[in-house]
């Protein structure tokens, strides 16, 4: 009973990957989904990235966490549609409630959607939400063995992101080491060293982001 409870309970989430991954694409909405650890700056730097995006209305997000609507609020004031899902017990962001979220949404002239995922490393890591691409979050404060911990994560997602580099003279973390470990996860994955506090590299991760998002969109 418990091996079809849990299957029926995948093939439910699948269905509403599907629906989400056809909903975006009938619209042709580029989503990203962010994932990290708690305090890695996912907020911030979506709220860095937002102050420079040209054209605020193509832009949508959708805040998860366990409890509040803080971080909504925090972006709300960027002048741009957001959505909070709290999560309560779970520590991600269920298909479903995402689907949920996007049909009370008015997504026309949207084109991109930022969905900041609960701080977690594992559990967002085994859930696909229909997203386009997968964006992992590891700040300089963290630790840089974070690639080998938690694999997963940095093999299924396409950039990486290291925030908070404004920070590196005052911490014991090895930059090197860690686009090593995460190339060895994911050759593929783009990498970008980012400050959202003086804001250096958030040009070309932006150019990065608004290139994914024309390929899809035109």
């Amino acid at each position: 009973m418990r091996i079809e409870v849990e299957r029926s309970i995948q093939q439910s989430a699948d269905e509403a990957s599907r629906a989400i991954r056809s909903l975006l694409a009938e619209r042709r909405i580029y989503a990203l989904n962010f994932i990290s650890s708690p305090g890695s700056g996912k907020t911030t730097l979506i709220e860095a990235l937002l102050d420079r995006f040209e054209g605020k209305g193509g832009v949508a997000v959708v805040e998860g966490d366990i409890e509040t609507d803080i971080d909504a609020e925090r972006i709300r004031k960027h002048g741009v549609q957001v959505r909070q899902i709290n999560t309560r017990s779970s520590c991600h962001i269920q298909p479903s409630q995402l689907l949920g979220a996007l049909r009370e949404m008015d997504l026309s002239g949207t084109r991109l959607l930022i969905v900041e995922n609960v701080g977690n490393l594992v559990c967002p890591a085994e859930v696909p939400l229909g997203e386009d691409a997968r964006v992992v979050l590891l700040s300089v404060t963290e630790g840089d063995e974070k690639p080998l911990k938690y694999p997963l994560v940095f093999k299924t997602s396409r950039l990486l992101v290291i925030t908070k580099t404004d920070l590196l003279p005052y911490v014991k973390f090895d930059v090197g080491k860690v686009r090593r470990a995460a190339r060895i996860a994911n050759p593929a994955v783009e990498i970008f060293e980012v400050s959202a506090v003086s804001g250096a590299g958030l040009p070309a991760l932006l150019d990065r982001v608004e290139a994914l998002r024309s390929a899809k969109g035109g």
